[in-house]
């Protein structure tokens, strides 16, 4: 073993022992992770290299998305803290305040690498909720006051870690020692706790949405799921089906109809009663049983661009109308500009310098390979309706109110870190390949239309 580990290094590690943690908690977690697995070994031996077009075996096999959820600014700037030692970015800003049918008081982002290096060795993401408690259409005066008393109360994340935190952040690795420590503290603080739960204040949150009451009822923080890759999401269904464990009613984002897979399609099995101590209003301490953590699974696509995403936006689920919309192959998608794409030159290929060449052109002599790029992010359509599939009740919301506002700016403040476009970053990955291509076949990047353009804004904030 090395004398120190890199942030990549203890970000593969912290996933493995997130997996085990989730693992322990929720047995049928494992029966998923299984199910995935060999689900995947099946797509590979019927349809070879071309099911791997998104992602290798091995990096397909490892990835996960957890998710968890906080109360107030201050933690979430902690747990920015601690994914940033691993190499993980806030990426994208999700309000599924806004959802329907379901609103849920909560705003997230996605904390990931963000180079393709980086993300082919591990791309481990989490999804972060953040509550809202001071969103009138949720709370009432007296709510709010009594739950923001309640969460600045709490601590979430031993002192030691922060510092640890912050070295590995600045530094890109740790001696092993300080970086196991690192490790241990930081997983221990997403462990389910034994500590009883309040069972009054619990259901007076639950009222207003079960999601808040897993985050405000409890004075501490957990995995609320932990989410492998499969590459036939529909098959998975089907055999967890076949195996008696009751899944959510669909399968989430876009349908299968026979096109490219793009962006994310995302199921789960419902959410389990896990016991755990509950706490009376006459001090006594009684078991108890808790619905909030479910078993989540995706199938990633490629990653659209803005053109690309609104012409799929309302689309839903009828597969003609995808079938006479949507380009039917990846080349099409190209041609359209409406998805992301890598990009190899052919070796000893001749081309005349002096002329003005497309993509597509290049593409379909044999000059550039064109390799799609993996959507790496989510949906909030989608996250909204596996949150609200998996409720333990409709909750309140007084639409009398105006909302609160909350954005990209204002989570960045509070990061203190800026909030990354998914849809900058794939395109940067996409001029940066072309680029680099075109000069290899002796070409002038000037002389590529796709290139003149300017580049989307970076962040969000």
């Amino acid at each position: 073993m090395s004398e120190t580990l890199t942030s990549a290094q203890v970000r593969a590690a912290f996933a493995i022992r997130l997996a085990r943690i989730y693992g322990a908690e929720v047995p049928l977690y494992t029966t998923l992770v299984e199910v995935s697995q060999q689900v995947n070994r099946d797509v590979i031996a019927a349809r070879g290299e071309g099911a791997l077009q998104l992602g290798g075996l091995e990096r397909v096999t490892a990835e996960r998305h957890g998710a968890i959820r906080v109360g107030t600014p201050h933690e979430l700037n902690q747990v920015g803290r601690i994914f940033a030692a691993m190499g993980m970015h806030p990426v994208g800003f999700y309000d599924l305040r806004e959802a329907a049918p379901d609103p849920v008081p909560v705003v997230s982002t996605a904390f990931r690498p963000i180079t393709p290096d980086e993300l082919e060795f591990n791309p481990f993401r989490v999804f972060t909720s953040l509550l809202v408690p001071e969103d009138p259409r949720f709370f009432p005066p007296d709510l709010q006051e009594e739950l923001s008393a309640f969460l600045a109360r709490r601590t979430l994340f031993p002192p030691e870690l922060m510092p640890l935190a912050d070295r590995l952040a600045e530094e890109g690795e740790l001696p092993v020692e300080q970086a196991e420590r690192f490790l241990t503290l930081a997983a221990s603080a997403f462990e389910l706790s034994p500590e009883p739960v309040d069972q009054a204040w619990y259901r007076r949150l639950e009222k207003v949405s079960s999601v808040a009451a897993d985050i405000g009822g409890v004075s501490t923080t957990h995995i609320n799921h932990l989410t492998p890759r499969v590459l036939d999401i529909d098959e998975l269904y089907r055999r967890m089906t076949e195996l008696g464990v009751t899944m959510i009613p669909s399968i989430q984002g876009p349908p299968r109809w026979g096109g490219p897979d793009v962006l994310l399609r995302q199921t789960s099995f419902r959410a389990l009663d896990e016991a755990r101590p509950m706490r009376f209003e006459d001090g006594s301490v009684r078991p108890g049983t808790l619905r909030v953590r479910f078993g989540e699974v995706e199938q990633r696509g490629i990653a659209l661009t803005p053109a690309g995403r609104d012409l799929i936006e309302g689309l839903g689920q009828e597969i003609d109308v995808w079938r006479a919309k949507v380009p039917s192959s990846e080349t099409d998608l190209l041609q359209a500009g409406l998805g992301y794409f890598r990009f190899t030159a052919a070796p000893k290929t001749e081309l005349t310098s002096v002329h003005h060449y497309s993509v597509t052109e290049l593409v379909r002599s044999g000059a550039l390979k064109a390799t799609p790029i993996v959507y790496e992010d989510f949906l909030p359509r989608s996250a909204a309706g596996i949150f609200s599939s998996n409720l333990t009740g409709v909750g309140a919301v007084d639409v009398e109110q105006s909302g609160l506002m909350r954005d990209a700016g204002w989570l960045a403040e509070a990061l203190e870190r800026p909030v990354r476009s998914g849809e900058a970053l794939y395109e940067q990955q996409s001029r940066e390949s072309l680029t680099a291509a075109v000069r290899d076949l002796g070409l002038d990047p000037a002389r590529i239309p796709e290139l003149t353009a300017a580049p989307l804004h970076e962040f969000l904030s």
